[in-house]
């Protein structure tokens, strides 16, 4: 059985285009969790305390779905539709999981 794979960081764009992505991301995660069975845990979050920052959480069944996800036609839509959009920062990190508990 494949790890799972935890994506996890964040992404930051000019004040003005965060929301606008935002938009773009909650359309892409639900397609992303509608069409990708690998895909098991798809947030992304306005961060309260930064007006620019968008925190990012994925989790994947295996690294080779998380790959399988940037060749999708939903990923190829959302690039385009940002395609205009400034990023000023981003730090993104993929985990894999090696051993998992409840936390109950």
């Amino acid at each position: 059985m494949s790890e799972e794979v935890i994506v996890a960081g964040w992404m930051d764009y000019e004040p003005g285009d965060r929301d606008t992505m935002l938009g773009h991301l909650v359309e892409l995660g639900h397609r992303t969790l509608e069409e990708e069975p690998g895909c098991l845990d798809y947030a992304m979050t306005a961060d309260p305390s930064d007006e620019r920052r968008i925190r990012v959480y994925e989790r994947w069944a295996s690294q080779r779905a998380l790959d399988d996800h940037f060749t999708t036609p939903h990923i190829k839509d959302f690039r385009a539709a940002v395609a205009g959009l400034t990023r000023v920062g981003v730090s993104l990190q993929a985990h894999v999981v090696a051993v998992s508990r409840s936390m109950r």
